[in-house]
Order: C-alpha cells, then structure tokens, then sequence
C-alpha cells in the first residue's frame, strides 16, 4: 500500500467513496483506507436517497467499492491514526501528508479527504444500543415513514424533547412524548402537545421491552410498562478519526444545535468541504453530522473535485517551473 498517491481518502463511507470515484474517473492515483464502521451500518435501508430508495446500507457502500475500483482506484482496510504535513509540501508537485495506520504501515498523499464520520452516544439506559438503527430513530425523513403506523416514543433528554415530539406527530398520529431526563415543558409547549394529541409521559425510562427482536415497550422507574412499536432520541456525536485531524492542527468544536443546544461536536469546514490546511479537505459527517446520504455523498463529491482542480494548477506549476529550469529567462 505504501508509496506516494494523489488523493488518498481516510474514511470509506459514501461520503468518502463518492470524493474517491471523482478522483479516479479524473484519471488520479487514488486511495481509500476504510475502517468498516459505517454509522448507519445496523439500518434496514437509506431513505431520501433518488434512485437508491430503500438500499441496505452496506449495499450502497459494497456497490459505491466496486465502482471506485473500477476506474482503477484502491480500496483498503485500516484504521489511519495519524497524519502529518511533510517537509517541503509547499514545493509544486511534492507529496503533502503522510498518513499512519495502526498496523504501522504508511501512505503519502498528494491531497488528503477526510471523511471518517461521527459515532453516536446514546441515552444511559439498558437496552438502547441493542435498538439503535432498527427500531430506536432520530431522524424523521430518514426513518419516519417506516414507522408511520406505530405507536412512537419520543425520548427526551433535553429542552428539545418536546419540539422533536411535536415533528414525529407529522409522520405518526399516536405519538409519546416521555419526559426522561429532559425538563418539564412550558406551558406553552404542554399546551401545543396537547393541542396535538401527544401523549405526556413523566418519569425515568430505565428498559426496554422486546419481544421476537422488535421493540414492544420502554419500563418507567415506577414499574410502569409504555406500550410502544418505536422509539425516537437525540444522541452526542462525537468525531471519529481525530488523531489524523488533530496532527494536521485540526480539532473538533462544539455542534450547537437549536438554541444553542449541544448536539456533540464536529470538526469545521468551508462550504466546500476545504479547511484552513491547504491540501486537506472534509466531507460527511465528520465536518456535518446531520446530513443525511445523500448530502453526504454531494460533499464527497465536492471536495473529490475540489482536490482534482487543486492537483491540476499544482502539476502546472510544477511545469511552468520545470521549463524555466529548461529555458532560462
């Protein structure tokens, strides 16, 4: 795997394979080094995506491979835990970053994507990660009219609680709004709640039920049993792959979400997916955390593109400097 590639690709996501077949359809040495966590991995299918409704995730991932390798890109497992700008990067035509993985081999790179994603870290409360991506939700357009016919359970650990409450009653006519952990609803709030036939729930959710692998209820502190087909929360983001980021000056921030509310964090880009590294770009949820795929895959390929543009002025450069060594003034 080692040698020197034009692009190379940290993170093989949807994200990362779309800036990847950009790169290797523009005739660019190209390399992706995939650590094989999708975050999306456990759901059923990808909604929203044209053209592509309802695709298994790992489909989409397995089919997005096969088209990068066959515009003669490469696609390898590892876990990159580092990277560092190299000696003389600022030279036309010289390799910028070097990468580690931690097998211990290397890769240099001409231009370096970044899009190794974020993780979610759930509610305390046994039994939720078994849930998450089949039957335990957080995106509506995502998920929401799979679960249209269900009793949905809103799950609340913020101020937040309530309005996210109120957005599922437009995909589900019976939805409960559980209190949990998040604060008591102002009236205002309880009024437009009630206003919308959502059930209010007060009281600590500590367990799920589940019956024949499918959500049937969440059991309340007092004993109660909520009978429910799904269950909606919020989650912490939290980037991955920040040792490759962070030795390249990079660090996650804060992701602020309504009223400044705390969503986790992310690692900030332009709009176009460039950083204030030159060479270095992001794409999908490390730099985004709440856009879908199909955004996703349009930052892919944006910032695919971005570094191709970057590589051909670089290689012109490198002529024009070439020739005047040749053909001196």
């Amino acid at each position: 795997m080692g040698g020197t590639y034009d692009v190379v690709v940290v993170g093989g996501g949807v994200a990362g394979l779309a800036a990847a077949l950009t790169s290797a359809r523009a005739l660019r040495s190209t390399l992706v080094v995939d650590a094989g966590q999708p975050r999306n991995a456990p759901a059923h299918g990808v909604h929203g995506f044209l053209g592509r409704e309802g695709v298994p995730p790992l489909e989409l991932v397995a089919t997005g491979r096969a088209e990068v390798e066959a515009y003669g890109g490469r696609v390898v497992a590892g876990t990159a835990v580092s990277a560092r700008r190299l000696d003389g990067a600022e030279l036309p035509g010289a390799a910028r970053f070097e990468v580690a993985l931690e097998d211990g081999r290397t890769v240099r790179a001409r231009r370096l994507v970044v899009t190794t994603g974020v993780g979610d870290d759930l509610p305390d409360v046994p039994g939720l990660a078994e849930r998450w991506g089949l039957d335990l939700l957080h995106c509506p357009f995502c998920h929401g009219r799979e679960v249209a016919d269900e009793v949905v359970g809103v799950l609340s650990t913020s101020a937040h609680g309530a309005e996210q409450a109120l957005m599922w009653r437009g995909w589900s006519d019976r939805v409960v709004y559980l209190q949990h952990t998040g604060p008591a609803p102002s009236e205002e709030l309880a009024e437009r709640l009630a206003a919308r036939d959502v059930e209010w729930v007060e009281g600590q959710v500590v367990g799920t039920e589940v019956d024949d692998d499918r959500l049937t209820g969440v059991r309340l502190a007092d004993g109660r049993v909520v009978r429910l087909g799904a269950l909606v929360t919020m989650t912490q983001v939290v980037v991955r792959g920040g040792g490759v980021l962070e030795g390249l000056g990079l660090r996650p921030e804060p992701l602020l979400g309504p009223g400044g509310l705390v969503l986790g964090e992310h690692v900030p880009a332009d709009p176009t997916g460039a950083t204030a590294v030159p060479g270095l770009y992001l794409a999908g949820n490390v730099t985004a955390p709440m856009a879908p795929v199909p955004l996703a895959a349009s930052g892919g390929m944006m910032v695919g593109s971005l570094a191709v543009r970057d590589l051909v002025a670089d290689d012109t450069d490198a002529a024009v400097a070439a020739r005047r060594e040749r053909v001196p003034a």
